[in-house]
């Protein structure tokens, strides 16, 4: 007798910055083909990813929503939008609100935005009360050279050492802070609300690996995310820039996503509410 397996609820989406060196437009493209429900949309340097009505137009052309938006918090993003990460932050959330989108990610500020480290919890958690969109704080890493060790973020890379209303759980950062990503996990508790599925070998780099390409526990952690009934968005962030082709590339896209829906399918008999990694 076959088993039945239940449909997750939990919808599987395509970074932009996968597909990076090709650009926003193309993932759009690639992630309606491979069969993605969506994407996140990561605002950086690519005028697209900035552009509301370009960004609109490429969803109803592909067919594929808009879940997420990552808002521009990297060095190379620092001038995108504004130079005032709060007005990043506001332009982010007008952007979630206008393209149907129900999480924004946004990463700690870093330790020398002195003025935004300050008002940073107390801040989101303002700008959470104004919307029913979600702020979700990721977790980052220490920067690591050689020997050496920075704590670049504040007031820490683990945001779970402060009181966020949401938290985006990145395994591929997990790995770089070589730190248990189940634990972090459970310390998220209800409010994991959006996960970037990766893999990383625990090397000082950020690798953000295919999953089961690493040592992160990925197949278990959205196995017990299944069973607990986990209805946020899972999201393949994954480096592809080494890839030798676009057809490699989307061999690696496909074979990302073909792992997360095989761990996020349940038997249809397993208990929810008690399986939370």
């Amino acid at each position: 007798m076959a088993h039945q397996v239940r449909v997750p609820e939990a919808k599987v989406a395509l970074s932009t910055a996968s597909v990076y060196p090709e650009n926003t437009a193309a993932a759009f493209e690639i992630a309606g083909r491979l069969g993605y429900d969506g994407v996140e949309v990561m605002v950086w340097t690519d005028p697209v990813s900035q552009d509301l009505d370009a960004l609109r137009r490429l969803s109803d052309e592909h067919g594929v929503p808009v879940l997420a938006v990552h808002a521009p918090c990297l060095l190379v993003t620092q001038r995108v939008w504004s130079t005032d990460p709060w007005r990043k932050l506001t332009l982010a959330r007008a952007a979630a609100e206008r393209l149907g989108a129900s999480t924004v990610v946004v990463h700690p500020p870093f330790r020398w935005q002195r003025s935004y480290v300050r008002d940073f919890v107390t801040g989101i958690h303002r700008l959470a009360e104004e919307t029913d969109v979600r702020f979700a704080v990721e977790n980052m890493y220490p920067w690591r050279y050689r020997d050496r060790e920075m704590q670049a973020y504040a007031p820490g890379w683990d945001p779970t050492d402060e009181d966020f209303p949401h938290y985006t759980l990145d395994l591929s950062h997990t790995a770089t802070a070589r730190t248990d990503t189940l634990a972090m996990a459970r310390r998220m508790g209800d409010r994991l609300g959006h996960v970037h599925i990766a893999d990383g070998s625990g090397s000082g780099k950020d690798e953000h690996l295919v999953p089961g390409r690493g040592s992160q526990p990925c197949a278990e952690l959205l196995e017990g995310l299944a069973a607990a009934g986990y209805t946020g968005h899972v999201v393949a962030e994954i480096n592809t820039r080494r890839a030798t082709s676009s057809a490699q590339r989307e061999a690696d896209l496909a074979e990302a996503l073909a792992f997360t829906r095989l761990h996020l399918a349940t038997p249809a008999g397993t208990p929810r509410g008690d399986s939370r990694p």
